[in-house]
C-alpha cells in the first residue's frame, strides 16, 4: 500500500485492502514532534465519517502540537470502497494503513485514537499489533461500544489493552457506562469518566481533547 502524504493536509485516496480508501490528513503544524496518529470515526451505519466533529476536533488538536494525523473513512464511507464489515474488515484496513505509514516513516511513534465505533475498531487494531509484537505507542478510546447497543447490535472489544486511555461519558445514552465498566473489570482497565457527558461529549469536548493530548504528550 502507498501511504497518504502526511505533509499535505486534505482528503487523499489511496489503495486499501478493499479497494480505494479515502484518508483525511491533518499535517503537523511545524516539526513532527509527536509522531503519527490514526484517528477513527463513529458508526457509519448511523452517519459517521472522518469529518464528524469529535474525530475532527481531536485530529486538529493533535496536529497543532506536532502530530501528523490520518483519518481514514471506513468501508463504504465517502470515497472509500467496500461495505460495512462490523469492525473486522475496518480493523484490517487500519492495520494495513499503519503498516504503510510506519514503513514510510521509520521510527515514528504510532498513536491509535478512536471515538465510538472507531474506538472499537482501534481496540481491535491495538490487540492485533500487540499480538504481532509491534504495539502502538499509545491508544485512546472514547465512547467505545461494549455489549448490546440497540438495533440487535452488540460489541465485544478485546480486553487488557496496554497503555490505553479509555474515556466514557457518565450519561452516555448509547453505550451504558456500566457495560464499559463490566468490560474493564476483569483486567483492571482504568476508565476515565467525564461527569455529565453524553455519548458525543456535548459541551465536554474540551475535556476529552485535554485528556487525549495529555495521554499523547511526548
Amino acid at each position: 500500500m502507498t501511504p497518504p502524504d502526511l505533509a499535505r493536509s486534505g482528503a487523499q485516496v489511496i489503495e486499501g485492502p478493499a479497494g480505494p480508501m479515502e484518508v483525511v490528513v491533518d499535517a503537523a503544524r511545524g516539526p513532527v514532534h509527536g509522531g503519527i496518529a490514526i484517528v477513527a470515526h463513529p458508526q457509519p451505519l448511523l452517519g459517521g465519517h472522518a469529518l464528524h466533529k469529535v474525530p475532527q476536533v481531536l485530529a486538529r488538536a493533535l496536529s497543532e502540537v506536532g502530530w501528523a494525523v490520518a483519518r481514514p473513512n471506513f468501508r463504504g464511507v465517502g470515497r472509500s470502497a467496500g461495505v460495512h464489515d462490523g469492525g473486522v474488515g475496518e480493523a484490517g484496513d487500519v492495520v494495513a494503513l499503519q503498516a504503510a505509514l510506519r514503513d514510510a516513516h521509520p521510527g515514528a511513534r504510532l498513536a491509535l485514537v478512536g471515538f465510538s465505533f472507531g474506538a472499537f475498531v482501534q481496540a481491535r487494531v491495538a490487540r492485533a499489533l500487540e499480538d504481532q509484537g509491534m504495539p502502538a505507542w499509545r491508544v485512546c478510546l472514547a465512547g467505545m461500544p461494549s455489549g448490546p447497543v440497540g438495533d440487535g447490535r452488540a460489541f465485544a472489544p478485546p480486553q487488557g489493552l496496554a497503555d490505553a486511555l479509555v474515556v466514557h461519558g457518565e450519561r452516555d445514552e448509547r453505550v451504558a457506562l456500566a457495560a464499559v465498566l463490566d468490560w474493564a473489570r476483569p483486567h483492571g482497565q482504568p476508565v476515565v469518566v467525564v461527569p455529565g457527558a453524553d455519548h458525543f461529549f456535548t459541551g465536554r469536548l474540551p475535556v476529552l481533547r485535554g485528556l487525549v493530548l495529555s495521554h499523547l504528550a511526548p
